[in-house]
């Protein structure tokens, strides 16, 4: 048995996720590359790579990750290169994709034939939460203005637009879509290709899914362009668990748990969203607060019932602990990094990744 805290990957439950997208591909025309800000834990790379056209990235780290674990298509962006790191993200990209015209016109150069393109921001996006907000006010995310494009629109291959965030909603996505399209349309028309980026939730149960491929075909169609979909957390939404075990138990006008993981240290974005995480089931007559380990009063992963009372000793699933848990987990308070699991389809469980003492020291100095 794996010692907890760790992340459990269960490739049966991916592989639902990755045939959706296989659908995609195959019924839209597009092609659908990894967003690695999400996940990009290189273990299932290979189980995943027949059904994905290759990476898309945020830093010159994951371009390389991208590049030489997953293969495929190498979409290098960020949103602002360095001087001293340009020359090897072109060695590790197919494409590069300026966040700005002024990093263009920085790097073009160096860039020579590579195709080359530019983040579009539209000014509109599907968030709620200012956060994550690509079109909040004073975005320092893409280029804007429609003239500044055409302007230099000779020197673009394609452009990037990344505005749905955990958009579930097949019309919120058309109408975001067609707007634009209004604003847009002149320098569609002189693109090669058309990144719509990630934060679409078309794996979710219920999804439009015939309906968002005619759209993206239709879309295709009508600019001559490839168009490309960054999937993250469609990806490996409902793959992923954090196994925890109960340390203590106490009440304090609540039943409270507190496992041997941290939301701050393993599971950042539900203290950053203010989000609780799935746990226990919706029947049991025991209801738990489920508390981390560290000393931050908050760190809470949240509620949920269970059909007995919870003793010291017992493991726990988290769920939903996929996207953006392995590309953020830290050593806050010191608390050992959880391990990395995967459940092969036939059922069986291998550790592929320990973290220990060491870890912890060669992270500092």
């Amino acid at each position: 048995m794996i010692q907890t805290p760790y992340y459990l990957i269960d490739q049966s439950a991916l592989l639902k996720n990755l045939q959706v997208i296989d659908y995609v591909r195959k019924n839209s025309g597009a092609k659908l590359l990894l967003a690695l800000k999400c996940f990009a834990t290189w273990s299932v790379f290979d189980f995943m790579k027949p059904y994905m056209d290759g990476t898309t990235s945020s830093s010159l780290y994951e371009v390389k990750l991208g590049y030489q674990k997953f293969g495929g298509e190498t979409h290098a962006y960020s949103v602002a290169f360095a001087d001293h790191e340009i020359d090897e993200v072109l060695a590790n990209s197919d494409k590069i994709i300026f966040n700005s015209i002024s990093q263009l016109e920085r790097f073009e150069a160096k860039a020579g034939n590579k195709p080359k393109g530019l983040r579009l921001n539209p000014g509109i996006s599907s968030s709620s939460f200012d956060l994550a907000d690509p079109a909040r006010q004073f975005s320092r995310l893409g280029e804007g203005n429609p003239e500044r494009i055409l302007a230099i629109i000779d020197r673009l291959d394609g452009v990037m637009i990344h505005n749905n965030c955990e958009n579930a909603d097949f019309a919120r996505f058309d109408d975001l879509l067609t707007q634009v399209e209004a604003r847009y349309g002149a320098i569609l028309h002189q693109l090669k290709w058309v990144s719509l980026g990630g934060g679409i939730s078309f794996t979710k149960p219920g999804y439009e899914l015939d309906k968002f491929c005619q759209r993206l075909r239709q879309f295709a169609q009508t600019y001559g362009v490839q168009v490309y979909l960054e999937p993250g957390e469609a990806t490996v939404r409902y793959t992923t668990t954090l196994e925890v075990s109960v340390l203590d138990t106490a009440f304090n006008g609540k039943h409270l748990a507190i496992v041997d993981s941290s939301t701050e240290a393993h599971m950042l974005d539900l203290l950053i969203y203010r989000e609780t995480a799935p746990i226990g089931n919706e029947t049991g007559e025991h209801r738990y607060q489920i508390c981390g380990k560290t000393c931050l009063a908050g760190d809470i992963f949240g509620e949920g019932n269970f059909d007995v009372p919870l003793q010291v000793g017992d493991r726990l699933s988290i769920g939903d602990a996929g996207g953006y848990t392995m590309v953020k987990k830290n050593w806050f308070n010191g608390v050992n990094m959880p391990a990395i699991a995967i459940k092969e389809p036939d059922g069986s469980i291998r550790a592929v990744r320990e973290f220990g003492y060491d870890d912890y020291v060669s992270s500092l100095s």
